[in-house]
């Protein structure tokens, strides 16, 4: 019988069991916001609510052939964390003073918005190349760990989208 895992462990797995929602071709991120040991919302990437999804459309980002982490407005997709931060806000659920586990750390547009939501804690995964999202960061007094999965249950929950999984 296997050990009860712990709070980190089963969050940052609900947030990779989200992120296997997600339809984007470049990278599948999820983000679960947590308070008090509850789950308050759930996101992941993707375009919004009704519109085609980008496996059937393609990417405009592939197209013109845009860096990781760059040109951000050109994506058709939301980040996790912006919806996550949506479906709280659309369901009238306060996430002042709870923590967000993302599979990815958070780009910029992401951080500023966890900023003014009140997060106070940022647990992530993976990293991603923005600089100015650690700079930003660094002037907020939100607190901000690292906590990897092993690579071996990122690929069963992610399957083999998860040998792309650092692509966006």
């Amino acid at each position: 019988m296997s050990a009860q895992p712990s709070w980190d462990q089963y969050f940052m797995r609900m947030a990779y069991l989200a992120a296997s929602r997600a339809n984007c071709t470049r990278r599948k991120v999820g983000a679960v916001i947590v308070k008090g040991k509850n789950v308050l919302a759930t996101g992941y990437n993707g375009p919004p609510s009704g519109t085609v999804h980008c496996d059937v459309v393609g990417c405009i980002r592939d197209d013109l052939n845009v860096p990781s982490g760059e040109r951000h407005e050109l994506c058709r997709g939301l980040h996790a964390e912006q919806n996550a931060i949506i479906q709280a806000a659309v369901h009238g659920v306060s996430i002042a003073g709870s923590s967000i586990y993302v599979t990815t750390h958070p780009c910029v547009v992401c951080s500023k918005m966890i900023m003014n939501a009140q997060i106070v804690e940022i647990v992530y995964s993976g990293g991603y190349p923005d600089d100015l999202s650690e700079l930003m960061l660094l002037e907020s007094n939100i607190k901000k760990r690292n906590f990897p999965l092993p690579e071996r249950e990122i690929e069963m929950m992610l399957g083999d989208f998860s040998q792309k999984f650092g692509e966006d």
